[in-house]
């Protein structure tokens, strides 16, 4: 165990269970609620299997067009690994259903762990592998299709029947609130310190609170997180100086960050990453992709418009690959659609890396479309949504 592993004090919650049994269901809804509850935290899935919040939120066909399966590798589980041991907030850990022993060493990294399973015989197996690596459980629910929502004991963990956890759906009932409860006294603790501490430690005199300034422009909130829509960004961009350094701390979609970065630019722009603390956007390389890149690019050109569409060879990008990105050429002037399952500090990079383009548009699944974060072509407006 690393010493960075022993002096990191926050919280990391596993949730485990085998496939099927319903736990990005509930890994998304006790997101949404600890959400509304203004607790700091970042759900983190562990595992190569294309599941995100967006698979809750976006229309179907988008799911279907999206979602990835994986294959768990080595060098994967070793970069997931580090990413539990450096995180800067507290997690929710999915692990995936059918870990081997070697991804099941991802479990030691954690510090508490909630079960979710169907049946006896995987509720054995489950105990008896968080068992092996000591986490102590905060819940052990049962999963039922058909079944009714129970709470049957609170302490010394939840135990009790999680019903219906189907796609789309969101978990509820006695035992969902109970374990609720448990996980925001133990992420909540630090957390208002953890956001001023990391405010503080911005690159740049001009550190942003999405939340804050969501508060102060009139976004509509969803709890208390909130819900930037693409009618804001006109205000958005209005309210912060432009060509300016610029950090950014806070919840917010690919396409807010990727707005915030083109409008600090030419200057330099910083998002915070859960797992690496600042990062800041780099301008990357044009031309023809490599082969072995740790990204690879599928192209299309239409009438003005280059819509470049990104995949993860290795379904993972460590930020230290960065360097290694080349960018799809876009000749200037012409309109650039971005798409793709990455990270955050990459949209930002590609924003900055295509500032040239007449206008920029990244990819909402749970919207069905397209943000324009910025244009100059009064077809293309700034928060405008382009469909599919």
């Amino acid at each position: 165990m690393s010493e960075l592993l022993r002096s990191n004090t926050l919280p990391a919650a596993l949730v485990g269970g085998p496939p099927h049994s319903g736990k990005s269901v509930l890994i998304y809804s006790l997101s949404q609620a600890l959400r509304v509850r203004g607790v700091e935290h970042y759900a983190l899935r562990a595992c190569p299997d294309g599941e995100g919040d967006w698979s809750n939120e976006a229309p179907p066909k988008w799911v279907r067009q999206i979602r990835i399966k994986g294959q768990w590798t080595p060098q994967w589980i070793e970069r997931i690994s580090r990413d539990i041991e450096r995180r800067h907030l507290p997690l929710l850990v999915d692990v995936g259903g059918l870990p081997t022993p070697e991804q099941a060493e991802m479990f030691g990294r954690c510090t508490h762990a909630v079960l979710l399973t169907p049946d006896d015989a995987s509720r054995a197996r489950w105990r008896d592998l968080v068992g092996q690596h000591g986490l102590p459980l905060l819940a052990d629910l049962h999963s039922s299709l058909q079944g009714q929502d129970r709470l049957d004991v609170q302490e010394p963990h939840v135990q009790g029947v999680l019903a219906g956890l189907e796609r789309n759906s969101q978990a509820k009932g006695p035992a969902f609130e109970a374990l609720v409860e448990s996980l925001a006294q133990r992420f909540a603790a630090d957390g208002a310190e953890l956001r001023r501490r990391h405010l503080a430690s911005a690159p740049f005199e001009i550190a942003v609170d999405l939340d804050r300034l969501a508060r102060t422009l009139g976004a509509p909130f969803q709890g208390a997180r909130p819900g930037w829509q693409p009618s804001d960004l006109p205000l958005l961009l209005d309210y912060l100086p432009a060509a300016t350094p610029l950090a950014a701390f806070g919840r917010g979609s690919s396409w807010v960050h990727a707005a915030l970065a083109r409008l600090a630019h030419p200057a330099r722009y910083a998002s915070f990453d859960v797992r690496l603390g600042w990062v800041e956007a780099q301008r990357l390389a044009a031309g023809e992709t490599p082969p072995a890149g740790p990204v690879s690019w599928q192209v299309q050109q239409f009438a003005g418009v280059m819509r470049f569409t990104a995949t993860l060879p290795d379904h993972y990008i460590d930020i230290s690959q960065l360097g290694e990105v080349a960018a799809p050429l876009a000749p200037a002037g012409v309109g650039v659609i971005l798409s793709g399952r990455l990270p955050l500090w990459l949209f930002t990079s590609l924003a900055q890396t295509y500032a040239a383009a007449s206008w920029l548009a990244v990819h909402q699944p749970a919207l069905g479309g397209y943000v324009v974060v910025h244009s100059q072509d009064r077809r293309y407006p700034v928060g405008h949504l382009l469909a599919e």
